[in-house]
């Protein structure tokens, strides 16, 4: 699954997201989208059976210090369910 991270940029390259960006998206967990962010798959060392990514709201991404305005998703790619339909439009 793959979405487009459409809004302000905020991150600066670590643990944050680029507006235009298309994301890989690893699951949907709890309202939020599991994805491989700017830092990459490979930035930090992983404990032993710590997930991948990390989680934004799948209806209004932001950083978590409020000083970024949320932006959007726009899917590019959906599994046959339809899971990010669901988490994103509702």
């Amino acid at each position: 699954m793959k979405v487009r991270y459409v809004g302000d940029t905020f991150g600066g390259g670590y643990c944050g997201l680029t507006s235009g960006k298309v994301y890989e998206c690893l699951g949907v967990e709890f309202g939020c989208l599991r994805l491989i962010d700017d830092e990459g798959p490979d930035y930090w060392e992983k404990a032993d059976g710590e997930q991948e990514g990390y989680l934004y709201d799948a209806k209004a991404p932001r950083p978590m210090d409020g000083e970024t305005p949320p932006g959007r998703f726009e899917i590019v790619e959906d599994d046959a369910d339809g899971t990010l339909q669901r988490a994103i439009y509702g």
